[in-house]
């Protein structure tokens, strides 16, 4: 695969998207995951996917690659699965609807959040109130651990719904290693789900050249050491942030 022209699909926020999306930024920015201007990068910030396959697919985008069909498809066989498991899990589920009620809800969900529009009625309060009434029995490392092995098969068996662009798979890892990441803090229990290979970090590419003597000095030291390091400076030789604003300067 060596080109793509995405928007395949027309996006637009919904009733989740837009705090999910800063929220994940955020939380991905402390982890160095992401830049610290990642909130104001166009390829990040974007609910379409970039056409650059060196940029991640970012899980708020994925709508715009997949459209609806896929993802659906993606729940169905999750569900399917989650109705043929142990009693003590199925019930869970069973209690609240069968097969096609959960779908449609859990579809709905990723749409939201993946880009494409409001789907999601009722937003966070929603997912909220569901976890702490319906499926509270399943909030814990136990319903974790075999939720989390179930979706993992789901995808595996998923692959002709993720097209040929080698981004999607990592991109819905992301969002669904976000997501449990979420509720193990609010639920209190041991997060050991590992959906696989997760997006990669993305580095700021700093040019000195195209900024102001005022973004410069903005920078933090490490910013400055790492961007001199990657234009073959010895950073070793400038003591200080000072040092580093003037050598910037000087490329």
């Amino acid at each position: 695969m060596t080109k793509t022209v995405y928007p395949k699909y027309p996006t637009r926020h919904g009733y989740m998207s837009e705090k999910i999306q800063r929220d994940y930024i955020s939380a991905a920015i402390i982890k160095k995951q992401l830049p610290r201007d990642a909130h104001r990068m166009e390829q990040i910030v974007s609910l379409d996917a970039s056409n650059d396959l060196t940029n991640p697919v970012q899980f708020w985008q994925l709508y715009s690659v997949l459209g609806q069909d896929p993802i659906v498809h993606i729940v169905t066989n999750f569900y399917e699965r989650v109705f043929a498991d142990e009693d003590w899990f199925t019930s869970v589920f069973a209690r609240v609807g069968g097969i096609g009620h959960h779908v449609n809800t859990q579809a709905s969900m990723w749409i939201d959040v993946m880009g494409g529009g409001p789907y999601y009625h009722g937003a966070e309060f929603r997912l909220n109130f569901h976890h702490t009434h319906n499926a509270i029995q399943l909030m814990n490392e136990k319903g974790a651990e075999r939720w989390s092995k179930l979706m993992v098969d789901t995808l595996d068996d998923s692959t002709r719904h993720m097209t040929e662009d080698p981004r999607i798979r990592p991109s819905i890892n992301t969002f669904l290693t976000h997501f449990m990441g979420k509720y193990s803090r609010e639920f209190g229990f041991e997060n050991s789900s590992v959906f696989g290979a997760t997006n990669p970090p993305i580095n700021r590419r700093i040019n000195f050249l195209k900024m102001t003597t005022e973004a410069i000095e903005a920078l933090t030291e490490t910013e400055l050491s790492e961007a001199l390091e990657e234009q073959g400076v010895d950073v070793s030789k400038y003591n200080g942030k000072a040092a580093l604003v003037n050598k910037a300067l000087m490329m």
